[in-house]
């Protein structure tokens, strides 16, 4: 490694991950240090490499963990160790980011940077509200300001005289704080009162929230709705499209607040389908996958896979901790012979179809009980079959085959624990927020996350993927609101839109 390393001042979007650049995803999941400011998405930080060292140096409005001063110390100083530092920043680092300052001091520290945009939230932010910034029936311009100025300066460089007369759109940021201030600023030099305006509070997310008016009365309405930072404003006619256009707020689960408790790296799948309809997501993992005690034992039974007769997984957890194993002594796929697989479900089935594997058995009902009753049409007698299982599984399966004359070998693949770390703070994030639903997927979700001891939220109901899941809700004196038909992912998103389809939104 060199000497001095390099630091990416990079632009996070405005909040969707989707619109994060490539580069951008490239560049986190390379990095040695991610130093990351309050408003960018959370999932960004369940890209990074492990052993990558996350620091949080907050910026949110006068809430700052770390002041301008200290990140920029800091960034030279993790650059100057030969780290690749990544100085992730909220919409585009070059617009109103600070993004320029970081570089002159990078530049005057000699370290090598590079500056990759973003999709800034001026822009970003209006589109998912339904507000185009420019549109041929009403603007030829755009003017971009903000509403937080430097407070030493002492004066204002905003010439609001200026701004009011000047045709076409504004859009600023930064500004709710002083929302009166501006608008009161903007009609005292001009401006005409009726102009309409709208303010979008944390755009492009599941939690956005646009109000509308007239620059006469926004403020009041901000304050009547107690709408908060971070958001966008935009003023001007183009505002009046938002009634034709606003695409991103009617989705069928806009307006809801979802948690998500699957593993960290298994929660993915579920909170993007949710966002993808509108959904505020809070991952909250609760559970994680280790490797099993014995590790020995399971490589040495999974190098002797192919003398067994069926090869039978029952989670995708199961079949990726088996096929690392696998290929990490073997490299051809043929090496595992000819055993028939079965899979207890169509998650199981697309992870072993993902290492170009077929699988000759799927249950119709995705529980143990539906993969016996599956084996049960089959002639299994004195064959052999290595069950490829959690350390806390059920032992309906291996139970029942045994019982229909099976010789069975129990190969546990990996273990289920509590998960302790919460680097994107999500528990905190719900006691403050609450939420409408909490998903479980597993009895050990449902286990993990009411030994957490967090309080229940207000209004909030459980669902579950399946009965086993539903099961352990009931111990917990929490009968969910509904269970997913069938026991999947897709399952279980469907389930959601039907539960919310019929209850209209706080």
């Amino acid at each position: 490694m060199s000497q001095s390393g390099i630091c990416y001042l990079v632009g996070a979007g405005p909040g969707d991950p989707g619109l994060l650049t490539l580069r951008a995803k490239e560049l986190i999941e390379r990095a040695d240090v991610l130093v990351y400011d309050a408003l960018s998405n959370p999932e960004f930080l369940r890209w990074t490499k492990p052993g990558c060292e996350k620091i949080n140096a907050g910026k949110r409005a006068k809430d700052h963990v770390l002041t301008q001063d200290e990140t920029n110390a800091l960034i030279v100083e993790k650059s100057k160790a030969g780290k690749s530092v990544v100085r992730l920043k909220g919409g585009d680092p070059m617009i109103f980011g600070r993004g320029g300052e970081e570089a002159a001091e990078l530049a005057a520290a000699g370290v090598p940077f590079e500056i990759v945009p973003g999709i800034s939230s001026t822009i970003g932010g209006p589109a998912y509200a339904g507000i185009p910034v420019t549109h041929r029936d009403h603007n030829t311009q755009l003017t971009i300001f903000t509403g937080h100025e430097d407070p030493t300066k002492g004066f204002s460089s905003i010439d609001y005289a200026q701004l009011a007369k000047a045709p076409g759109t504004k859009v600023f940021v930064m500004g709710v704080a002083r929302l009166r201030e501006i608008t009161g600023s903007f009609v005292e030099h001009g401006a005409d009162p009726a102009t309409p305006i709208a303010l979008t509070q944390w755009a492009t997310t599941g939690a956005q929230k646009t109000i509308t008016g007239m620059l006469a009365d926004i403020a009041d309405i901000a304050e009547r709705t107690r709408f908060g930072s971070p958001a966008v404003a935009v003023i001007g006619d183009v505002v009046k499209e938002r009634e034709k256009i606003n695409w991103f707020e009617k989705r069928p689960l806009f307006g809801r607040r979802i948690v998500v408790t699957r593993t960290r790296e298994q929660a993915g799948e579920l909170s993007r389908a949710l966002r993808e309809l509108g959904a505020d997501v809070i991952e909250l993992p609760t559970i994680r996958i280790e490797a099993p005690e014995d590790k020995r034992g399971f490589a040495e039974m999974v190098t002797h896979a192919h003398e067994y007769n069926w090869l039978v997984f029952t989670s995708p957890n199961g079949v990726e901790r088996f096929f690392d194993a696998f290929f990490a002594v073997f490299e051809d796929a043929r090496s595992l012979g000819n055993p028939r697989i079965a899979a207890i479900g169509p998650g199981t089935a697309k992870k072993i179809r993902e290492y170009r594997i077929g699988v000759d058995l799927l249950p119709e009902k995705f529980v143990a009980e539906g993969l016996i009753d599956a084996f049960k049409k089959e002639s299994v007698e004195n064959l052999t079959m290595l069950w490829v299982k959690a350390a806390e599984s059920r032992e309906v399966v291996g139970e029942e085959l045994a019982k229909m004359g099976a010789i069975v070998d129990e190969c546990i693949a990996y273990r289920t624990v509590p998960e302790t770390d919460d680097p994107t703070g999500a528990k905190e994030r719900l006691a403050k927020d609450g939420a409408d639903l909490v998903t479980f997927t597993s009895g050990s979700t449902v286990d993990s996350f009411f030994a957490l001891g967090l309080d229940w939220p207000d209004g909030c109901v459980a669902g579950s993927i399946g009965p086993i899941t539903s099961q352990a809700l009931r111990k917990h004196n929490m009968p969910p609101a509904f269970e997913a038909s069938p026991h999947d992912i897709p399952g279980l998103v469907a389930a959601i839109v039907r539960h919310f389809g019929k209850r209209s939104v706080k």
